[in-house]
């Protein structure tokens, strides 16, 4: 042992001697009743940050109905949509050909909420971009096959036949499940820069039953993807992408888009689709349980009729002044239609414009 170092003995049932020094012993349960405190805080805060961490995934989950669905285990429905685009209802730059007005086919999915086809206010897919620009359905059809491997997500696809026409009607038949009762789909606007018109998640269940029927009116909705302001618009790709936003009958706000239509409260219903709970008769066979449309491509329904106004150009600049020289003349400027009338809108202006003046170059 070094030097000046003095060694202490300390007895195990006490400490040195010192001022406020305490027994071991009473030491001893001071420390084991901090520790049975510090052990129900550490719980405590393991508990507590247990707890956030499930409500924050749980408040993130999508809120829907089919959580609840206790209707029975499966049902079948007609799907039939129907085409108003015409002339009368979309006068303006209404297409007549190369291509005329039409629709492309319908692709649809029946899914839970963990799934999303689109939805408005965000950003479109690479498979919707494709569909809504192109009509290309294969890789929408991949991105759906996905999800319902990953997550089980989706139940089963649906598509039915185009239509060669704004008006008409095509149809097919989709099956739900209680786990899957919600209805998408997406049918392209033919022609358009990357219009559609679609549903998002239809529930078709209400508790503890199946919706015996439900029809929706479309609008056009626009994919954010091009910039084309018209239906024959050529390709003109949106950088940065934008979102799915619906088109009315003032935005986009400019004259030139095809569905600008400023005295409008709100623009008709472009399409409708129409879903009907199917049963079995008797030989076993599924029938509609309401009465269906005849089965032909025409609209039964009736069409609304849109006011379009004449719309002209600027004026041109003046002409020449002609006359006899040293006699008053008169100069001519002239403008020309841009968008013919329609359905009781506002007739053309004159298109021509005279006005007195002195001839120039008089010899």
């Amino acid at each position: 042992m070094s030097p000046g170092l003095t060694r202490v003995l300390l007895r195990p049932t006490q400490l040195p001697a010192k001022a406020g020094a305490l027994p071991l012993p009473v030491l001893q349960r001071k420390y084991l009743g901090m520790e049975n405190l510090m052990f129900v805080y550490c719980s405590s805060k393991i508990i507590w940050t247990l707890l956030v961490t499930i409500l924050g995934y749980a408040s993130s989950l999508p809120v829907r109905d089919d959580s609840i669905c206790t209707a029975e285990e499966l049902a079948k429905y007609s799907i039939i949509f129907t085409g108003k685009w015409s002339q009368t209802a979309f006068p303006k730059q209404y297409p007549l050909y190369r291509p005329p007005a039409q629709w492309s086919s319908m692709l649809g999915v029946t899914h839970s909420s963990d799934y999303s086809m689109w939805k408005k206010n965000e950003y479109a897919s690479n498979g919707v971009r494709d569909f809504a620009e192109k009509g290309e359905a294969w890789v929408l059809m991949k991105e759906i096959e996905e999800a319902g491997e990953k997550i089980q997500s989706v139940h089963g696809i649906f598509s039915a036949p185009a239509i060669s026409s704004g008006t008409g009607q095509t149809s097919t038949e989709l099956e739900v499940r209680s786990r899957h009762p919600l209805v998408s789909f997406v049918v392209r606007i033919v022609p358009s820069p990357d219009w559609f018109v679609g549903i998002d998640s239809l529930n078709l269940c209400e508790g503890d039953h199946w919706m015996e029927e439900v029809s929706v009116d479309l609008f056009p909705y626009d994919a954010g993807t091009d910039s084309g302001f018209t239906f024959s618009s050529p390709n003109f790709a949106t950088i940065p992408q934008d979102t799915v936003t619906e088109i009315t009958c003032s935005s986009p706000s400019h004259p030139a888009n095809s569905f600008y239509y400023p005295k409008l409260k709100i623009l008709p219903p472009i399409a409708q689709v129409t879903m009907v709970k199917l049963k079995k008769n008797q030989l076993g066979l599924p029938i509609p349980h309401l009465n269906q449309p005849a089965k032909s491509n025409e609209i039964l329904d009736t069409i609304s009729e849109t006011p379009l106004d004449c719309e002209v150009s600027q004026w041109s600049s003046w002409g020449l002044c002609r006359g006899p020289c040293r006699k008053p003349g008169t100069k001519i400027r002239t403008r020309f239609v841009l968008l013919h009338p329609a359905n009781n809108g506002t007739p053309c202006p004159n298109l021509d414009e005279e006005t007195g003046c002195e001839p120039d170059n008089c010899v």
